[in-house]
């Protein structure tokens, strides 16, 4: 696909058109493509901030540099990327995995095959990535990326890879050989890469990281695990040059839909929640514009929520859909199409979320609040605090059948699974939505409790993996609306997974203790936000998972709350 487009339709198509005009009335596409920062205020928005516009060409350099280190990763035989990063700078990367080399690329994180051996990303969401990587240790080089400092997650698997290589025979020179660090220059993991001896790839600390994805972030990993980066920058440039016309700009559109839905219409109705629908089904590139639509929109009480099909069923008055690269828009049930290829999709989605946040009045560049580092940090703290022995995890409400439910509040005498869901339901606001966040090792998913969740409830239902789907849209959760509720699923290792009670080395806790610590934090903050939030912990995670289902299940053939 070389062309890029944007269509669309009925009710949103007014909202967009009368958006786009008043942007054009207001000279926002020639001021941002000038990369005025003015836009935002004066002295808002530093003007280093929009370099994510140069990106389609500067970011050709950085390709040029890293010829050397890709030659020499060939060389030695490593032809397997293992990518540390939760958010953006992993989202980013693999969503060009799965679009320029597919046959590289794997579901949940990784595959063998091909040329290059592949990307295998590691968040902290599953221990089957992590021991799918040890048993190609010979042929693995490890990426760390992050634009702060080194991550819980990070830090643990940092860990956990040079105790292996070390257990391999390697020396002390040849583990840090293995090690690639990419983070901002000066950052707090600048400094510790430095002592470790390991390789350092530097980015610019002025470029928000939500905007990075044609920066190092999501091009040297993907390169490294055989990606054509330069036909990635080829097809941004192609877009670059219509993102300054008041006419035929396709990210001035998109943006107009989404800012334009996302301020309340003449009917009284804020359609700001919007369903991401690829051909195949929804993948890396979603969760990238999910994240990238949370922390540039997710800030003083407003915002984009982005969800999947599978939680988006019915007909929400708040809600519209984006199909991205439709086969035929004729046969789409979205409002609105988007066609262009990948490194298009990402300047169009970049161009559109800048344009989107003026609309609605909030800086999409600015870090935000400290939500997302207020959950690490006390699970950091609750590590700390409990040493080598168990996490304060609570007394739980009751129990049924070796599913733990923990609330803020009792349940009157004879409540069942089936009451707790019903009262969490009945908690989200009518123009709300129900969050599943599941910190489970293995392949159980939000997915499979969406649609039922989202029948019973009425509302529309996002879900994820935790810590990385929390970490990557947490701002739109804590400083958007305001108006989710939270189902938080946690469990013990499953049966057999060795890799999560294992210690981490030179810590006092495994896997699976520091992914019950993450959840423990996230449902603090949460709750500090007084925002409606259950945590069911499964004491034995596959079973249980199967009577999690059946009681959403029965729940939703109750039918939806009145």
């Amino acid at each position: 696909m070389s062309g890029f487009d944007v269509l669309t339709r009925g009710d949103v198509l007014d909202s967009a058109l009368q958006a786009r005009d008043y942007l054009v009335s207001c000279g926002v596409p020639g001021a941002l493509a000038a990369k005025d920062p003015r836009l935002w205020g004066r002295r808002a928005v530093d003007h280093s901030r929009l370099g994510w516009l140069d990106l389609p060409f500067a970011s050709r350099g950085l390709l040029r540099q890293i010829d050397g280190l890709v030659a020499e990763a060939r060389y030695s035989g490593l032809d397997h990327i293992v990518l540390i990063g939760v958010g953006a700078e992993s989202l980013a990367a693999q969503a060009i995995m799965e679009a320029h080399a597919p046959a590289l690329a794997g579901g949940g994180g990784g595959a063998p095959g091909g040329p290059a051996g592949g990307l295998t990303v590691l968040d902290g969401s599953d221990t089957a990535a992590l021991a799918f990587a040890l048993e190609r240790l010979d042929r693995t080089l490890v990426v760390l990326a992050s634009k702060a400092g080194v991550s819980l997650e990070g830090d643990a698997y940092r860990r956990i890879f040079a105790g292996a290589f070390r257990e391999r025979g390697l020396s002390e020179r040849e583990i840090a050989g293995r090690f690639l660090v990419i983070t901002d220059h000066g950052s707090p993991l600048h400094d510790f890469a430095r002592q470790c001896g390991y390789r350092i790839g530097l980015t610019d600390p002025y470029l928000p990281g939500h905007f990075g994805a044609l920066s190092a972030y999501g091009l040297v990993p993907s390169v490294l695990a055989g990606a054509d980066a330069e036909r990635l920058l080829e097809e941004a440039a192609s877009l670059a040059p219509s993102l300054s016309k008041d006419e035929d700009n396709p990210g001035l559109l998109l943006g107009a839909v989404l800012g334009g839905c996302a301020q309340q219409g003449s009917a009284g109705i804020t359609r700001d929640k919007v369903v991401l629908r690829e051909p195949g089904g929804s993948g890396a590139l979603s969760a990238w514009i999910s994240q990238l639509l949370a922390v540039g929109t997710g800030k003083r009480g407003r915002g984009v929520l982005a969800l999947e099909p599978p939680g988006g069923k019915g007909g929400f008055p708040d809600l519209h859909g984006i199909a991205i690269n439709p086969r035929s828009a004729a046969q789409e049930e979205a409002d609105t199409s988007v066609w262009a290829p990948l490194g298009a999709q990402f300047l169009l989605w970049e161009y559109a979320t800048a344009v989107a946040g003026w609309l609605l009045g909030v800086n999409p560049f600015e870090q935000g609040s400290t939500a997302v580092q207020e959950a690490e940090d006390d699970a950091a703290t609750l590590l700390r605090s409990a040493g080598a022995g168990p996490l304060p995890a609570g007394r739980p409400v009751y129990v049924e059948d070796d599913i733990e439910v923990h609330a803020d509040f009792a349940w009157p005498p004879g409540a069942d699974l089936g009451t707790v869901l019903g009262g969490l339901i009945a908690s989200v606001p009518a123009d709300g939505y129900l969050s599943v966040l599941t910190y489970l090792s293995g392949d159980f998913s939000g997915r499979y409790l969406a649609p039922s969740l989202s029948r019973a409830a009425g509302r529309p239902v996002v879900y994820g993996p935790g810590p990385a789907y929390p970490h990557a849209t947490g701002p739109i959760h804590k400083d958007g609306a305001g108006n989710g509720a939270f189902l938080v699923i946690t469990g013990d290792p499953a049966p057999g997974d060795a890799l999560a009670a294992h210690p981490v080395p030179g810590r006092p806790y495994g896997l699976a203790k520091l992914q019950l610590a993450r959840a423990l934090g996230e449902v603090r903050a949460l709750r500090q936000r007084r925002l409606p939030v259950v945590r069911l912990h499964l004491r034995n995670p596959v079973e249980g998972a199967g009577r999690l289902i059946e009681a959403v299940r029965a729940v939703a053939g109750a039918g939806p709350r009145p």
